[in-house]
């Protein structure tokens, strides 16, 4: 058996693995890239003003910055 599941790769609690935790963290993390992907805006053409750790933008073509 792998350490990680196969679409994923989410990482698997191994029997008698110390810092159980460290693995669960990790998993989580990586589920919340992943799933339900939103997109706070598709059409900019500039960096945003502020923009907040976790937004997600597309960059329209003839971007600039």
């Amino acid at each position: 058996m792998s350490d990680a599941t196969t679409h994923l790769l989410l990482p698997y609690i191994l029997a008698a693995q110390a810092q159980k935790h460290v693995t669960h963290n990790e998993a989580l993390r990586i589920l919340d890239g992943l799933v339900q992907l939103s997109v706070l805006d598709r059409d900019l053409t500039a960096p945003p003003g502020s923009p907040a750790e976790g937004d997600r933008y597309l960059v329209a073509s003839g971007a600039t910055g």
